[in-house]
């Protein structure tokens, strides 16, 4: 396709745009909620492993990590719910704020919504930074929880809605990219600040977060509303400037009128949540709920938690922890750049499958040698084993970064129509932030009790969902938005069945 193309077609008509400077500012200034996110999720691993940390708010867990090596299992050591807690908090937050946060993003708009976030982060990052008690210290989790909730919502659908259909993959993935750039450079700063005399790093480490968080904020307030947001709320003319000002033409026209068709259908739905129930919007329903547990259950959790005693085999001591974190956030970051490249080229379900004949053979072996190596209180494990381990974590890590970390949140955002988008994305937050909350609070306990077979266990659901991808999941790879019922829900084999009545209910809607 040549530059400046076409974003899409619609009964013969194609959709004018060219990739301008405002689509990609806009874009990118977004997707700093998702280095927002990042951040959050890398630093707290690692102010939980500074000795001065621990000691001052969870000094139960301090004085467990001064024992010696030998008086608990290899796969029990970090077995304590508070600390769970303190982790899994977070998600508790976000899913909270998600329900708030679909009526902001439908009323207010997607700008406003990441606003919202913005504030709740710097108050999260404020209150982190000057914690005195674990109160404070919990209070801010929550506020950045919020703004997790919210940015979650916003990003994503602003993201999808204001790309050009042939690059709206590519430019939806900038969240999951910034979320893997996020916890690289968490991990990056906290391997430095954990070198500071005074024991006060950790401190650092929490209000560096505030950079993210203002760009956020700023460049919330910079950028444009969506035109389809804009005109869902009325906006008409200022969406249709908007419109023209991010396509950079003039001939804007049949996609105007086509979201201002969309926008019309949604302003009948007076209840996007009862709707999201009709019998049409099953299969985007089913897929957004599904694909946020499979996500979690893909075990990158555990991988992520895990790696610093397989790191560790490798005699880096006791820095292993943030060593094996920057590496493995290193794989994470330029995988993620494979998805960029290739998503739009090779399509959505090339990537998922392939990503999980990957992560089932990673997982199985990381499992066998495990099982045949590693026991409760004894480490076996020769070097050149902990290598071929060490590969296989970044391998499960470089295929989940290119497919179910960023399609996971791309593929629910494209797929709802607009009458019921906002709503959609609320659920696929909040099934998210469930399930993460729940692996986050109960890994530790499994891991302890079912030892190498975790690995398995995690095995068996890539397997499952692999399945579910064949049978279940259509390719949306250069379909418009406002297009996905008459091409690709109508010829699937399976989701066909539940698109009875849909011309009815679009009132004469011109189709493909």
């Amino acid at each position: 396709m040549p530059a400046g193309g076409f974003s899409g077609s619609h009964g013969g008509t194609e959709f004018e745009a060219k990739v301008t400077t405002a689509v990609i500012i806009s874009c990118i200034m977004a997707a700093t909620g998702g280095l927002m996110f990042g951040y959050d999720i890398g630093v707290s691993g690692g102010v939980t492993s500074m000795p001065s940390f621990l000691k001052e708010f969870f000094p139960v867990v301090y004085e467990k990590t001064q024992q010696h090596a030998m008086d608990d299992s290899n796969y029990c050591k970090y077995d304590n719910h508070s600390l769970q807690l303190f982790t899994s908090s977070l998600y508790l937050a976000a899913l909270t704020a998600t329900f708030f946060a679909s009526y902001t993003t439908r009323v207010l708009g997607r700008k406003l919504t990441m606003l919202i976030a913005g504030v709740f982060f710097i108050v999260g990052t404020v209150l982190n930074a000057t914690a005195v008690s674990l109160l404070m210290l919990i209070l801010g989790r929550l506020a950045l929880g919020c703004g997790v909730g919210f940015a979650n919502q916003a990003v994503p659908l602003f993201l999808s809605e204001i790309a050009p259909t042939r690059i709206r993959g590519a430019l939806n993935i900038l969240f999951q990219f910034d979320v893997t750039v996020g916890i690289l450079f968490a991990n990056l700063i906290n391997y430095g600040t954990s070198k500071i005399a005074g024991g006060w790093g950790w401190r650092l480490s929490l209000a560096l977060a505030g950079i993210p968080a203002t760009l956020l904020t700023v460049g919330a307030i910079l950028v444009d509303d969506t035109p389809n947001s804009l005109i869902e709320r009325g906006h008409l003319e200022k969406g249709k400037t908007v419109l023209r000002k991010i396509r950079g033409t003039e001939n804007i026209e049949p996609e105007y009128m086509e979201i201002v068709e969309a926008s019309r259908i949604a302003q009948e739905v007076k209840h996007p949540f009862k709707n999201l129930l009709m019998r049409k919007n099953r299969p985007p329903l089913v897929i957004a709920i599904m694909f946020q547990i499979f996500q979690q259950l893909t075990g990158i959790n555990a991988i992520m938690f895990y790696a610093p005693v397989l790191f560790n085999t490798l005699g880096l001591g006791n820095d292993a922890s943030l060593y094996s974190a920057v590496i493995t956030g290193a794989v994470n970051v330029l995988s993620t750049l494979v998805s960029i490249y290739s998503v739009d080229k090779l399509g959505r379900r090339v990537l998922l499958l392939e990503a999980g004949v990957q992560m089932f053979i990673s997982q199985m072996v990381i499992a066998v040698v495990l099982g045949l190596n590693l026991g409760d209180n004894t480490n076996k494990m020769s070097q050149g084993t902990a290598i071929v381990v060490v590969l296989m974590v970044c391998t499960f890590v470089s295929s989940f970064a290119w497919s179910w970390g960023p399609l996971g949140w791309l593929i629910p955002s494209e797929t709802f129509p607009l009458e019921t988008r906002s709503a959609g994305q609320s659920v696929a937050v909040c099934m998210n932030m469930v399930f993460t909350f729940i692996i986050a609070q109960l890994f530790l306990s499994m891991l302890c009790h079912m030892k190498f077979g975790i690995f398995l266990f995690f095995s068996g659901w890539v397997l499952l969902m692999s399945l579910f991808v064949i049978y279940l999941v259509p390719e949306t790879k250069g379909v418009p938005i406002e297009e996905m019922t008459e091409r690709v829900w109508k010829q699937h084999w399976f989701w066909k069945r539940f698109m009875d009545g849909v011309d009815e209910d679009r009132k004469g809607k011109d189709v493909v």
